[in-house]
């Protein structure tokens, strides 16, 4: 009771010294609670973005090869508030492609603050845990910038100094196939975690960086979650043990990732059964799982997607399979990606997939605050232990 009572007063004062609120804000803040299952919770998705997919024509904000500059649409923003999520990790920089990986994830960090600079009623950068609470008490959305490939790291560790300057909060070690720090879920060597990658690992260490998993193979993960002097998170990943694709972790290392204090989210994709065609009830089913494996205090979401739905399925399949075929062709997709698959829960989208997630969640079984802890507590506790003490600006 003493706890709720701070966290009361908290909210109340950090309510007192908040800026004007935008037109979606205001929306969400004369929404009673009675009606929101989610109002009150902070809601943290550890890896989501601001795609427009009714808009394929590429001159929306996107986290991975969006065109230069980007762009945040007033629509994509309003969906992403009314969502409810508090924070949200996006990725910004070098994936996969022609650009050269360093040069193009300076310059998306510069545009990623130019957005939130553009956007100040809206928009918190998000650098420290305090950051996210405050967020939730302004009425603002915290942005999380991270990295879904190292490569841009070339030889020289000591360009996570860099990015760690520029207010870079996450680094996913590796994508689908291997690069120089170790192998993807999807390089079929299974080789491990590199001596470069260990001096990569120190570094974010040393910077208070969290060191993500997500994507890594099997070895990689298990190596370089050892490797760690902190926790790590697989902040989007479903559990293989449910559905065997190489996406998904095992129970081996999700154990391992908890028993170390680290974090782990759920993700909405296709890999989270077996035909592709996930549904919410698989959502919950990983969930559960993870939870019976890792405890209650070290599993959240990760989505993997945004929150703005799509208007015409129809016209978004054609475009889908021709990105599917461009992934093959980069060869970067994963086992699991088909163009009849949606990268997508297909009733689990859109504004209202968290309020949703929470109501089946209670079905489950799940109480308030575990369901609180999931949605997002978990995560802010992960974060307060990674970049405790951090001060970058």
């Amino acid at each position: 009771m003493e706890q709720d009572r701070r966290a009361f007063l908290a909210l109340g004062a950090g309510m007192l010294a908040a800026p004007a609120l935008s037109a979606p804000a205001r929306a969400l803040a004369a929404t009673p609670a009675a009606a929101d299952p989610i109002a009150n919770m902070i809601v943290i998705n550890a890896l989501g973005g601001f795609d427009d997919p009714n808009d394929r024509s590429g001159d929306a904000a996107k986290g991975k090869e969006g065109p230069s500059p980007l762009i945040l649409k007033p629509r994509v923003l309003a969906d992403a508030r009314a969502s409810g999520q508090t924070a949200v990790n996006i990725t910004i920089g070098y994936v996969s492609g022609k650009k050269e990986p360093f040069q193009q994830s300076v310059a998306d960090v510069a545009s990623w603050d130019r957005l939130i600079r553009e956007n100040p009623r809206d928009l918190i950068k998000i650098l420290t845990a305090a950051d996210i609470r405050r967020a939730k008490a302004e009425g603002r959305m915290g942005l999380i910038l991270g990295f879904q490939n190292a490569a841009m790291m070339g030889d020289d560790a000591s360009r996570v100094d860099i990015f760690a300057d520029l207010g870079v909060r996450i680094v996913q070690l590796t994508y689908n196939p291997a690069n120089q720090l170790g192998d993807g879920s999807m390089a079929p060597e299974n080789r491990g975690i590199t001596p470069f990658g260990r001096e990569v690992i120190e570094r974010l260490n040393a910077n208070r960086v969290m060191v993500d998993l997500s994507h890594s193979g099997q070895r990689t993960c298990l190596e370089a979650a050892r490797a760690s002097k902190q926790p790590i998170s697989i902040n989007h990943t479903g559990c293989r043990a449910v559905t065997d694709v190489p996406r998904n972790k095992t129970d081996e290392e999700l154990r391992l990732v908890a028993d170390r204090g680290g974090f782990v989210g759920i993700y909405f994709m296709p890999f989270l059964n077996p035909t592709g065609h996930a549904r919410a009830e698989d959502v919950v089913a990983h969930i559960d799982h993870a939870v019976n494996v890792c405890g209650e205090d070290h599993v959240g979401i990760g989505t993997d997607g945004g929150t703005t739905p799509i208007d015409d399925l129809k016209a978004y399949e054609a475009d889908l399979a021709k990105e599917i075929a461009e992934r093959r062709a980069a060869g970067i997709s994963a086992t699991g990606e088909r163009p009849d698959t949606y990268p997508f829960v297909v009733d689990l989208r859109g504004q209202d997939q968290f309020r949703k997630l929470a109501g089946l969640l209670r079905q489950k079984g799940y109480s308030t605050a575990r369901i609180e802890k999931i949605l997002g507590l978990n995560f802010v506790r992960y974060a307060e232990e990674i970049w405790a003490g951090e001060t970058r600006t």
